[in-house]
Order: C-alpha cells, then structure tokens, then sequence
C-alpha cells in the first residue's frame, strides 16, 4: 500500500489541529503543511506544532503534497477548494475532507477537482469536541474512532484503498458508504442528538436560567454538545437540512406520543414507552 509523501491540512482547528499531531504520533517523519487563512493561525501552528510547516499561501501548501484534507467548516470548503484546484498539483493527488455533510460537499468538490486531474473522496471521521481551536486538539481524537468514507462509481479503487490506509494509521475504524446513505445516518445518529440538545437547553432554561443552580450531570451529558460552535452547526444543518427534517419529523411524533401517554395518565404505556427506549440505546456498544 502507497505510503503518502507528505500531506497538506486546511485550517487548524480542533480537527485540523488533532490531525496534525495523530499524523506526527503515528507516520513520524511525515512532511505535515498546514493552512490557515489568519496570520496569526500560522504564528500559533508555529509555536505549538514546530515541525510542521505553517502558511498563509494556498499553493505553498499544496506543493509536492500527496493528500490534502479540508478541516473549515463545510459552508467554506468550495472557495478554498476552487483556490487549491487552481495551483500546480501532484498528479497522484487525493482530496479528502472531515465534514459533517457529504451530499453537497462531494457534489461540489469531486468534479472540481476531477477538472485539475486530482480525485476528491469524502471522509467523514466520527471525532470531535464542543470546543473548537487548536488549544483543544488532541492526538488521540480519532484513536477507534469510525471514519465514513464515502466513494462514487468516479472513485478509483486503488485511491480509496489508499485513503483508507491513512485512516487506518490514524487508529479509525473503517466504514464505506455513499453520499447519501451518509447524509441519513449522520442525521439520526449526531445532526439529531446536536439538534435535540439545544432544543432542550432552550426549553429548560429559555425562561430561568437559574436553575441552572439546581444542574446534574444527566442535564450536563444530554446539553453537552448545544455547547458547539453556531456557525459551523449552521452550515451543518443547512446543508443537511433534509435528512435532518426528516429526523426532526419523526422525533416530533414521538415527543407527541409521550405527551399522549402522560395526559392520559397511563403508566403502563409509560413504562413500555421508557422500556422501548432503553432497549434500543442498551444496543449502543461500550465504549
């Protein structure tokens, strides 16, 4: 399996950013060049990752690279993209990303590129934080963690095996799907839960935020991820906003059950309700 000669990582953040030192942990002696669009994102990737050399400039990254990954929130993936397919590029060039959403994303970026005789494929690793920024980047993040990757009938074989072999040098756990089977599991599976718990971090506190006083750790773990970065869950959403309604959809309908259950007083349609539910969250595996 082809070894990459050097990769190129677009923005450091907290993605980004934990890409960068898995990549020193793991394939040590790696040439790593990172993007930022901010000076001073160059001078912090200077001071905390010194081995890796740092930029301002889009062709400077990308020179000589053999991967390139896309770490910006999804909204801002097409202008640095169309940047990128502009400059000399290697002929044996992959283009991947970490975004939430694949649909629109490859849509866009796999003919872009497909036009500069580079090949896109989607990654989508199931990592993160609520926090955001380099600060909060960590090594370990993708360690076992599921990375969807999500091909199309363009995808040449022998690329997406050499995609897949990053990822799994990274620590991730390998799953292939398309775009679109991608965008509705994602869906159910964060873009609902991230949903969910704003929606009831607004109707717990929209009215008293002094209860907050009275928090346990079942308000903190359920709210945990409204804590996230609104633009970028906006440019998530927005772009799902689909699979995401659907989902919405069906929670709307079984929130109303509840409240049938409760207004009709039946505790034995409650505790099937409950049972119901832990049955299926009981299948979730351990970490």
């Amino acid at each position: 399996m082809s070894v990459e000669r050097s990769i190129a990582i677009f923005s450091p953040g907290l993605l980004g950013g934990s890409l960068a030192k898995s990549i020193l942990q793991r394939l040590p002696g790696m040439e790593i060049r990172i993007w930022a669009r901010r000076p001073e994102a160059v001078e912090e990737v200077r001071r905390e990752l010194p081995s890796v050399h740092a930029t301002l400039d889009v062709a400077d990254a990308m020179r000589g690279v053999s991967l390139a990954i896309l770490c910006m929130p999804i909204q801002h993936m097409g202008a640095v993209a169309r940047q990128m397919a502009g400059c000399e590029l290697a002929a044996d060039l992959i283009v991947t990303d970490v975004g939430s959403v694949k649909g629109s994303v490859v849509a866009e970026l796999e003919p872009l590129f497909a036009r500069a005789n580079a090949t896109f494929i989607g990654s989508h690793p199931m990592a993160g934080s609520q926090h955001t920024g380099l600060a909060h980047a960590s090594g370990d993040l993708f360690h076992r963690a599921a990375c969807l990757l999500t091909p199309t009938v363009r995808t040449p074989r022998p690329l997406l095996d050499r995609l897949r072999a990053f990822w799994l040098r990274l620590g991730c756990r390998i799953q292939e799907m398309t775009p679109e089977q991608h965008d509705r599991r994602v869906a159910r599976i964060s873009h609902l839960p991230h949903s969910m718990a704003v929606l009831t971090t607004l109707a717990a506190l929209g009215r008293d935020s002094s209860v907050l006083d009275s928090a346990a750790g079942g308000f903190r773990d359920t709210t945990r991820v409204a804590g996230g970065e609104p633009a970028m869950w906006a440019g998530i959403l927005m772009n799902n906003r689909a699979e995401v309604t659907a989902a919405l959809q069906d929670a709307s309908a079984v929130m109303r059950e509840l409240l049938e259950i409760l207004q009709s007083m039946d505790e034995e349609a409650l505790r099937r309700f409950l049972a119901r539910a832990k049955a299926l969250r009981d299948l979730l595996p351990a970490v």
